[in-house]
């Protein structure tokens, strides 16, 4: 198979570059991963092009990294993170650098690959309108301006949806509203990867439930885990995984503390756990809760990552009736409440007869399968 590299612009940074400090989030980068890991099953090497700037008062230069042998990672130089105005400059400064990084390395018919964000768009738009044989595949996350933003920023962010080539999406709910011209797309909700099962069992003879997330309480998903526990005999065991700030921490822990005076089930926080730890620790378990709140905006562009996670390493998933799973194609294998209730969430869990065939993996292994398919079928007709 002959080689070709497709340049794949976002915010991302090695875990090998720590020192630097340079922005990004981990929910992007991990995405970024795995669209990279069907990039080189399909015959691509990939060049990663960061504007991720510094978050720390010092001035570094710009690098190339290898992540592995078809992976690089260009990252250029940033100014130091100190005061309102040197911060408004190094963030100008990144994308200067960035614009004419590519307006320059892109050939005529390139086709190359960015991630949304907010940003971005601004300098994508002038690539856009100078190259305009650039094909670019937009990869959007997320809708910025629909959730906050002032009106320029909204007039910004819809006219790059509407320039733009190509599309990859996290549902078929955002293809909808933002592909009015039926273009090219492909569609894939998060991580496909399916964890090596290496789980041993808890063996206490209980079934045991976890939520793993945030513990932000516009999203509600902790808390509403916790308050289950009230309706739930005592053969259940709720865990609640996850992160967030001290206050939040403090307020999850009263709700704890409070639920546990009535229940009969275990009720337990068992901390932020990462990497090999925390695939160890779903794999104990038999059910995992993706409980946000149903009727918040960002529910019709994203698609809930930890249904993924939970599916990936073999439970039964348990959610709120959302469109945006619903109609997609692991929706027939959710268990699904209709009220944001306890009570509702803890029925819900009481009808699963976890001694059934739970082939939860091997949907994700297929859509990993339908993905890498769907993306070499997007960047064929370049």
């Amino acid at each position: 198979m002959n080689k070709k590299t497709i340049k794949y612009i976002g915010f991302y940074d090695s875990s090998s570059n720590t020192v630097e400090k340079r922005n990004f989030r981990l929910s992007a980068t991990n995405k970024m991963d795995y669209i990279i890991k069907a990039l080189n099953e399909i015959g691509y090497d990939v060049e990663i092009i960061s504007p991720s700037w510094t978050i720390k008062n010092k001035f570094y230069r710009g690098k190339a990294l290898k992540i592995k042998d078809n992976v690089i990672l260009r990252l250029f130089p940033t100014l130091p993170w100190y005061g309102k105005i040197l911060k408004i400059i190094s963030v100008i400064f990144s994308f200067s650098v960035m614009f004419f990084y590519l307006l320059f390395r892109t050939n005529t018919n390139e086709q190359v690959i960015i991630y949304h964000s907010k940003w971005m768009s601004l300098p994508i738009l002038f690539l856009k309108k100078i190259k305009s044989n650039l094909t670019i595949v937009l990869e959007v996350e997320e809708v910025y301006s629909d959730v906050k933003g002032s009106k320029f920023w909204k007039l910004i962010e819809y006219k790059l949806f509407k320039v733009m080539d190509k599309y990859i999406f996290p549902t078929e709910l955002l293809n909808k509203k933002l592909n009015i011209e039926n273009k090219p797309y492909a569609i894939v909700y998060g991580d496909y990867h399916v964890k090596e099962i290496s789980r041993t069992r808890f063996e206490d003879g209980k079934i045991h439930i976890v939520y793993a997330g945030t513990f932000d309480p516009k999203k509600g998903g902790a808390l509403a885990a916790a308050a289950v526990a009230e309706y739930l005999p005592d053969i259940y065991h709720v865990h609640i995984l996850g992160f967030g700030s001290n206050k939040e921490i403090s307020l999850l822990l009263d709700k704890i503390e409070q639920v546990t005076k009535k229940s009969n089930a275990t009720l337990t926080y068992d901390g932020l756990l990462k990497g090999q730890e925390y695939i160890e620790f779903l794999q104990k378990c038999d059910i995992g809760l993706s409980t946000q709140t149903p009727d918040a905006t960002y529910n019709e562009s994203s698609f809930p990552s930890k249904i993924l996670s939970y599916m990936a390493n073999g439970l039964t998933v348990v959610s709120a009736r959302i469109k945006v799973i619903e109609i997609s194609e692991i929706g027939n294998a959710v268990f699904y409440y209709n009220e944001q209730s306890p009570k509702d969430i803890a029925d819900t869990i009481l009808s699963i007869d976890i001694n059934e065939v739970n082939d939860s993996r091997s949907m994700i292994k297929r859509l990993d399968k339908q993905f890498v398919k769907k993306l070499k079928k997007l960047l064929k007709n370049e």
